[in-house]
């Protein structure tokens, strides 16, 4: 995909089931050439995890996700030391140590002798990788997947601006370490929180917003064709509506594949009004957000659905 043009990757991204409006295309197409990571942000549910995983896929390289959470540290992210294979290691060569040692006249010379060994088990053999130094290790080139970078601290933010600037992993027994081949990172963020700006400005960014109507209802008939064409048209339509209301949670585009698929399994043939209350806790996930949709479907005034 080196000679990828923003046609190419709509359509590469297109065989892989994702549909992308021309801003996603251009800004992919844009990270991919200018070597940048790019940061997709917007409403849960709307698709911005898939189309790292999408991408990942239509580019033959294999997807490495870091799936962020609140307390998140550098251990869990990018490497651990397996204390237990080097206590291992070490009783295993306890000979071989003893002979290392074995004439030495002075604690200070012992120590010397043994520091000069360090690199047996202060080695890569050791670390146990986390999927950012997987990543940055890795020969062949990857797709680094960052998501829901919003729910970490923004102590990890900082910690993330040397890999996002040089692509390099210091570690203090190993020096640095920098990128066999520059992984393609998508980072991923709801919104629940205001990243730094030291982060964006690293990144070229994405605003993934619900799609039109238009757009939300080829979704459905490409990600769940079994559905009639009708009753597909009228479910967008009321999803639609739905985003339209005071809702706690608006119902994502997930979920509106959820729903179109729960219609196809209760061979469902129209949106009655049965049907909708037997379903609709399907596109709604908080109980306020049902009873207000409800009262919306029931009302004549301005709120109806």
């Amino acid at each position: 995909m080196a000679s990828a043009n923003t046609t190419e990757v709509r359509d590469a991204l297109a065989r892989e089931q994702y549909l992308a409006s021309d801003d996603i295309t251009t800004v992919l197409f844009l990270a991919e050439k200018l070597g940048k990571p790019l940061l997709a942000e917007g409403p849960a549910g709307v698709g911005k995890t898939e189309l790292a995983k999408s991408w990942a896929a239509a580019s033959g390289r294999r997807l490495i996700r870091l799936q962020c959470y609140e307390g998140l540290d550098e251990t869990k992210a990018l490497y651990e030391w397996e204390y237990a294979k080097q206590m291992l290691y070490t009783q295993l060569l306890r000979d071989q140590l003893k002979e290392t040692l074995q004439g030495a006249r002075t604690l200070g010379e012992a120590a010397d002798r043994l520091a000069a060994e360090e690199d047996v088990f202060f080695s890569r053999r050791f670390l146990l990788q986390r999927p950012l130094l997987q990543a940055i290790l890795s020969e062949e080139p990857v797709v680094l997947l960052i998501d829901e970078i919003d729910r970490a601290d923004s102590e990890f933010e900082a910690f993330l601006l040397e890999v996002l600037s040089d692509f390099q992993i210091s570690i203090p027994e190993l020096g640095t370490l920098k990128a066999c081949q520059q992984p393609t990172v998508v980072l991923t963020s709801n919104n629940t929180r205001e990243l730094s700006e030291a982060l964006k400005r690293r990144c070229l960014y994405l605003f993934v917003d619900y799609p039109t109507e238009e757009e939300e209802l080829r979704i459905v008939k490409l990600k769940v064709p079994d559905l009639a064409p009708k009753l597909a048209q009228q479910a967008v339509e009321l999803v639609q509506r739905l985003r339209g209301l005071d809702l706690k949670k608006s119902p994502s585009v997930s979920e509106t594949l959820d729903w179109a698929r729960a219609l196809v399994t209760l061979n469902a043939r129209s949106l009655d009004r049965e049907t909708l209350d037997n379903t609709l806790t399907v596109l709604l996930k908080h109980e306020s957000d049902v009873q207000r949709a409800r009262r919306a479907m029931q009302s004549g005034g301005r709120g109806r659905l």
